[in-house]
């Protein structure tokens, strides 16, 4: 199950991270996180009271993965020439 929703949260947190940096451009750093942040956890497909159990039990692996998803959007930016 964990498994599951890491992939879920994966994802999400490519799309958030790329409507962030629309939203804000660059610069902003953590206000793109916190938008990410929030983007993903209103997007995953669970009930409300189990999103607010997986937000609080995995913070710290949905951190993570928006990390991931700048760093991979930065080398998606570098490799277009951007």
């Amino acid at each position: 199950m964990l498994k599951k929703i890491k992939a879920i949260i994966k994802n999400l947190a490519k799309n958030a991270v790329m409507i962030a940096e629309e939203e804000l451009g660059s610069g902003n750093g953590q206000a793109k996180k916190q938008i990410a942040i929030e983007y993903i956890i209103n997007n995953l497909p669970f009930s409300e009271p189990i999103k607010r159990i997986i937000s609080f039990l995995l913070s710290k692996m949905i951190d993570e993965l928006v990390e991931s998803a700048v760093e991979w959007l930065h080398s998606q930016k570098l490799n277009q020439g951007e």
